[in-house]
């Protein structure tokens, strides 16, 4: 079975630990914002759960855009690597890190 793209996020940014992604995503029709970093997620909009086996970004949340930056992430300076990338794009990478 095939991972879901919450999980090859994750896993993304455990290939590339000097990145931090950032989700823009609508969820159940709301808008959320999720820090990945080395492994995991968090909402930077709701609240987060505190069992990692429930995924911040749910199966059928839709990706709107997902931004790289350099960790560590600081909020005040964000350190872009590439910003607003489509699903398209971003799966491409994914592929290419091997996950």
């Amino acid at each position: 079975m095939a991972d879901s793209i919450a999980r090859r996020l994750e896993q993304y940014t455990i290939a590339r630990s000097h990145e931090v992604l950032i989700v823009k995503a609508q969820i159940d029709g709301e808008f959320d914002e999720i820090a990945i970093f080395k492994g995991f997620s968090s909402s930077l909009v709701r609240s987060t759960a505190s069992d990692p086996e429930i995924p911040v970004l749910p199966p059928g949340a839709k990706i709107v855009s997902v931004d790289r930056l350099e960790s560590p992430y600081n909020p005040n300076n964000p350190r872009y690597i590439q910003q607003g990338l489509s699903w398209e794009t971003m799966r491409s990478l994914l592929s290419e890190a091997g996950v």
